[in-house]
């Protein structure tokens, strides 16, 4: 009997279609994480501040650390060059230097307050970003570059708002980080391809641990005195 006429085929989707359907899923994430955004006109000069501040508190010490950590852990030859790009122009342009006298001219550098209220998300990512895991790693910096290409303008007007015209972290982020998206979507689906993950992986991992700490960044959390 010939049996192939009754089984059911299921449909096989390319690599690329799957990465299409992350995109589109990561997409859905930052158009949330962009409409919880506060109005920058009905907030105070120390919400403003604050915001400011835990952004950079998370981001002068830990984004290349975090790239740096994707890069180790990729085995595709085709995704290692978008890594090594983008950490190039990180350290070539001394992007920490930007975003610190972004945040001094905005009356924002972090104190030790600041610091500890990222404290447990900040810890979340970094120890994701240490289980070495490529395609979750690549999709959390993804999406990550995404939601900063979004975010800037908002962070401009936090900046102008506190008296700032030192706008040239925004501007050049507002800018570059649309390739930088685009260009670890490619790097993930080169990933997928030479090195799948298991069916039962959660592969939105890392950018829950990411979403996490940027709601904290935006809405602050509130301490019990416990550092874990």
């Amino acid at each position: 009997m010939n049996t192939t006429s009754c089984t059911t085929q299921l449909p096989s989707f390319s690599i690329q279609e799957k990465v299409d359907s992350i995109q589109q899923n990561i997409e859905g994430i930052t158009d949330g994480l962009i409409a919880s955004l506060p109005d920058p006109k009905q907030l105070s000069f120390d919400a403003r501040r604050g915001i400011i501040s835990r952004y950079t508190a998370v981001l002068e010490g830990n984004f290349i650390y975090w790239m740096t950590g994707t890069l180790l852990a990729v085995r595709s030859e085709d995704a290692r060059p978008i890594l090594l790009d983008n950490l190039h122009e990180e350290v070539r342009d001394s992007h920490p230097e930007m975003m610190r006298r972004f945040a001094v001219a905005a009356h924002a550098y972090p104190t030790d307050c600041d610091a500890m209220t990222v404290h447990r998300e900040l810890r979340n990512v970094r120890l994701f970003i240490g289980q070495l895991c490529s395609v979750r790693s690549l999709l959390m910096m993804a999406f990550f570059e995404g939601f900063i290409q979004r975010f800037m303008a908002y962070l401009a007007d936090l900046a102008v708002a506190q008296g700032s015209t030192e706008l040239e972290y925004t501007d050049v982020h507002g800018v570059c980080d649309v390739l930088h998206t685009q260009g670890l979507f490619r790097a993930l689906a080169a990933e997928m391809e030479l090195n799948p993950p298991e069916p039962e992986t959660d592969l939105y991992e890392g950018v829950d641990a990411l979403r996490g700490l940027i709601n904290t960044i935006v809405h602050g959390a509130q301490l019990d005195g416990a550092v874990n």
